[in-house]
């Protein structure tokens, strides 16, 4: 096997960023101290949150596509994305791209699915209600019927993302992100599994499982197990 040519050594996998300046805690994507290996960053200045999360209407993809084969030719293995909403762009990039690509953590929906009892659903938590239409699930081969509930539109949330507002407590944004998967859960109390769409959310995970008893996938699982499949642990 031929080695790629790379610029830098070392770093797995690249992640594309959105374009926005609010405060990412430990345990978002783009926290570099979420991660037990490095990972390379690259903001893809067009895709903004509002934009972002409308990539259905919008057209972000050739922006994403250059920003990816950028990090690519550096010397990543995998590509991954800050926004679960790149799921309607997986096929396209993993398409385009030499390398694996792990859009959103939306493509552990069919897995957890097959984890639980056929009596239970696994439900979705996304970034801001209403938001996560079907096209984004069917893009990853989710049942489009499958539940979903999102922050509401005046949290402060979905309110510091979208202005770019790096003040918000942690507190507040937890508590805030814990009474929507309260609800979520008295709502379809046959959930068994929780996906976190918003890589946001993902400081929150042990909260929440905490919070309702249930296992709790998000982008941090996602990676972690994609690195595990770019570079294998050797015993």
């Amino acid at each position: 096997m031929i080695a790629r040519a790379k610029t830098y050594y070392g770093v797995s996998i690249g992640i594309l960023m959105v374009n926005a300046r609010f405060r990412r805690f430990p345990g978002d994507i783009g926290n570099a101290q979420t991660w037990p290996f490095p990972v390379q960053y690259r903001v893809v200045e067009e895709a903004t949150p509002d934009r972002v999360t409308m990539i259905h209407q919008t057209g972000l993809l050739e922006h994403f596509k250059r920003a990816a084969l950028e990090l690519v030719d550096g010397g990543v293995d995998g590509i991954a994305s800050t926004c679960g909403f790149l799921s309607l762009y997986q096929q396209e990039l993993a398409d385009f791209l030499p390398v694996p690509v792990a859009t959103s953590s939306l493509l552990q929906v069919p897995l957890a699915t097959r984890l639980i009892s056929g009596k239970q659903r696994v439900g979705i938590i996304t970034f801001l209600e209403g938001g996560l239409k079907a096209p984004y699930l069917e893009a990853v081969g989710i049942d489009p019927g499958t539940p979903v509930a999102g922050l509401p539109a005046d949290s402060e949330f979905v309110r510091s993302i979208r202005e770019s507002d790096n003040t918000v407590p942690y507190a507040v944004l937890r508590d805030e992100v814990l009474a929507t998967a309260k609800r979520f859960h008295q709502q379809y109390p046959d959930l068994g599994a929780l996906v976190l769409e918003c890589t946001n959310l993902s400081p929150f995970a042990a909260d929440i499982h905490e919070l309702l008893g249930l296992p709790v996938f998000d982008t941090v699982s996602l990676l972690n197990w994609f690195h595990g499949g770019l570079r294998p642990r050797r015993f």
